[in-house]
């Protein structure tokens, strides 16, 4: 099968996006209690993101994990880890492979914090690609479109099923999980190119 490189050839920042978990303003009073509030303690590449210092611990069994909590909070609670995570805590079955928000009928995980414990749901994030409407025009891109994106090094690799996310307040990037970074060797800040 044959792709077409977009031309002009675009650059895409490549991120690597390690565990973590979003929460519900309901979820995370009853974690960390009513009186607490989340802080940031670095602003992430999306606008009004960001990675605060809160941490909870992801458990199954005797299998634990530390995850931090990003915010701002959301109306729906989720996990977001990679296949490594999910055999890492003896999940079955494993979580559904879901672009964030996809939370219908995956596998729920049990979360602990200061305050109590809950239970939420687990799923591996799809590769995705975040761009702007003005950056999507330029390159013709649709949301929700399927593209491939090439990123060159010892490790050469080409990630197909990258899912285009399009929304006025995103900055293009393209978000990979800490498998899909090993596996093309990335370990520094890296670029990789969009193929249609």
């Amino acid at each position: 099968m044959k792709f077409k490189k977009i031309k002009p050839s675009i650059k895409v920042p490549v991120e690597i996006s390690a565990r973590h978990i979003h929460l519900s303003k309901e979820d995370f009073e009853k974690l960390f209690g009513k009186n607490k509030k989340l802080e940031s303690v670095k602003k992430l590449s999306q606008p009004g993101e960001f990675a605060s210092k809160n941490k909870i611990k992801i458990i199954n069994g005797k299998e634990k994990l530390n995850a931090r909590i990003l915010g701002p909070l959301r109306e729906y609670s989720q996990a977001e880890i990679s296949l490594t995570d999910a055999y890492t805590l003896k999940l079955n079955p494993l979580p559904k492979v879901r672009l964030s928000g996809d939370i219908y009928e995956t596998t729920n995980v049990t979360i602990k914090g200061p305050k109590s414990q809950i239970k939420i749901p687990a799923i591996i994030a799809q590769r995705h690609l975040h761009c702007s409407e003005e950056q999507a025009k330029k390159i013709k891109l649709k949301d929700h479109q399927i593209v491939s994106v090439k990123i060159n090094g010892q490790r050469k690799i080409t990630f197909h099923n990258v899912i285009v996310r399009i929304s006025k307040k995103y900055n293009l990037s393209v978000h990979l999980d800490t498998d899909e970074a090993n596996a093309a060797g990335i370990s520094e800040k890296t670029f990789g190119e969009i193929i249609k």
